[in-house]
C-alpha cells in the first residue's frame, strides 16, 4: 500500500535544495510525496525529482497565523499518513498535528514532544552535521531497529527540469527585459553576489566587478530585490571598464527563470547562498567563496565545485582563528576571511 507523505518544507532556498536527498530516499521505497511550501521556496520542488505534488502554503514570514493553519489542516485531514517536517520551529509542526495526520517525523526543535509522534535529538551546535545529513536522517526514523541509523548512498541534491520549461522561462524573460544579454547556452557566466543571512557571507563588491572584468564572456548578476543595489554596484564598475559586459538581472527574475540562468551557464561564482546549492544541485561548474560560515556544515554538493575558505589555508597569514563565527556581520570588524580573498584566485578557479 502506498504511503501518502506531506513534507514542510524549509523557508531557504538552498535549505529547500538540501532536503532532495531525503525526498529521494522516501520516494524511493515508495512514499509519495506532497511538499508544502511557502510561494519563495515552491519552485524549488517543482524541479526535484520523486516529488508528485506541490502545495504552496498561504503564510508569511514570523508569527503563527494560527487561523490560517488550522483552515489548511482542515483541509488535509484524513489525506496522508506521515508527515516529515524538515523546519526545528514550533509552528512547522502545528499543520501536521492540526491536520491529524497519524506519523509525524521530525526533530525535537523548539520543544516539540506533543507535535512530534518520532523525534530525533537536534545535535549539540558546536558538532554542526552536514545539512544535507541532518535532513536525510529524516528518512531512518521508524526503521529496522536492528539496523545502524546509518545514511548510506549518494547524499548530493539534484534539481532537474525539462528543457522545454527551461526554455519557456528564458523566453518570457527576454520579452521584459529592455536589453536583455545574449543567453545562449554555456555564452556567459553567472555571479549571485548576495547573501540573505548578511554581510559577513558576502564576497566584496568591488572583488567581483575585479573578476568580471578578467572574465572573456558576459557576466549575468542574479539576486533578489534586495541584492539589486549590491549588483548595480558591480555591474556600474565592470561596465565602466568594458561597457555592455555586466547584466544586472537581481530582483528581475522569478526563481524559476534564475534556474534557467543558472543551469544554462558556462560557470556560476557565488557566497555560500541558496544559489549556491541550485548551481550544485544542477551540476554547473562554479566556484564558492565561503567567509563566516563553513563548507564543511553547507558545502556545495557538486563534483564540479571549487570552494575558498582561507580557514583552512595553510599559506595565508596570520591564520584565520576566528571562522567560522556563523555571525551576520564581522565581530572582529575586519571580515578578512573575504577581503583577502583576490579575484586573481577565484579567477584561477574558474
Amino acid at each position: 500500500m502506498t504511503k501518502n507523505a506531506l513534507i514542510i518544507a524549509p523557508q531557504w532556498i538552498g535549505d529547500a535544495v538540501m532536503t532532495e536527498p531525503l525526498l529521494r530516499r522516501l520516494a524511493a521505497r515508495g512514499e509519495r510525496l506532497t511538499v508544502a511550501a511557502l510561494p519563495w521556496i515552491a519552485p524549488v520542488y517543482r524541479v526535484m525529482p520523486g516529488v508528485v505534488e506541490v502545495m504552496e502554503m498561504p503564510f508569511k514570514h514570523g508569527g503563527l497565523q494560527l487561523m490560517g493553519r488550522w483552515s489548511l489542516a482542515r483541509q488535509l485531514r484524513g489525506k496522508f499518513d506521515v508527515a516529515y517536517v524538515c523546519p526545528n520551529s514550533l509552528k512547522s509542526a502545528l499543520l501536521p498535528w492540526l491536520a491529524g495526520i497519524p506519523q509525524r517525523v521530525g526533530y525535537t526543535g523548539e520543544m516539540r514532544f506533543g507535535w512530534l509522534t518520532d523525534r530525533l535529538p537536534n545535535p549539540q551546535t558546536e558538532v554542526r552535521p552536514p545539512m544535507v545529513e541532518w535532513y536525510a536522517a529524516l528518512s531512518l526514523v521508524g526503521q529496522n531497529p536492528s539496523k545502524p541509523m546509518k545514511l548510506v548512498g549518494d547524499l548530493r541534491p539534484v534539481l532537474k527540469a525539462g528543457v522545454g520549461v527551461m526554455d519557456e522561462a528564458l523566453e518570457a524573460l527576454a520579452t521584459h527585459i529592455p536589453t536583455p544579454p545574449t543567453l545562449a547556452k554555456h555564452s556567459y557566466v553567472v555571479f549571485a553576489p548576495g547573501a540573505e543571512y548578511g554581510p559577513a557571507k558576502r564576497w566584496p563588491a568591488r572583488h567581483f566587478a575585479e573578476l568580471a572584468g578578467k572574465l572573456d564572456r558576459p557576466v549575468v548578476l542574479l539576486g533578489s530585490n534586495k541584492e539589486f543595489d549590491i549588483c548595480q554596484e558591480i555591474a556600474t564598475k565592470a561596465n565602466a571598464q568594458q561597457p555592455g559586459h555586466c547584466f544586472n538581472l537581481a530582483g528581475q527574475t522569478s526563481l524559476m527563470q534564475a534556474f534557467a540562468l543558472i543551469a544554462y551557464a558556462h560557470r556560476v561564482v557565488s557566497n555560500d547562498s541558496g544559489l549556491m546549492h541550485v548551481a550544485a544541485a544542477f551540476g554547473v561548474p562554479q566556484v564558492a567563496v565561503f567567509g563566516s560560515s563553513s563548507p564543511e556544515h553547507t558545502p556545495p554538493l557538486n563534483e564540479r565545485a571549487r570552494v575558498v575558505w582561507l580557514r583552512v589555508d595553510p599559506n595565508y597569514q596570520p591564520p584565520l582563528a576566528c571562522a567560522p563565527c556563523y555571525e551576520r556581520t564581522c565581530p572582529l570588524g575586519h571580515t578578512r576571511c573575504l577581503e583577502d580573498v583576490s579575484p586573481e584566485r577565484v579567477y584561477r578557479l574558474l
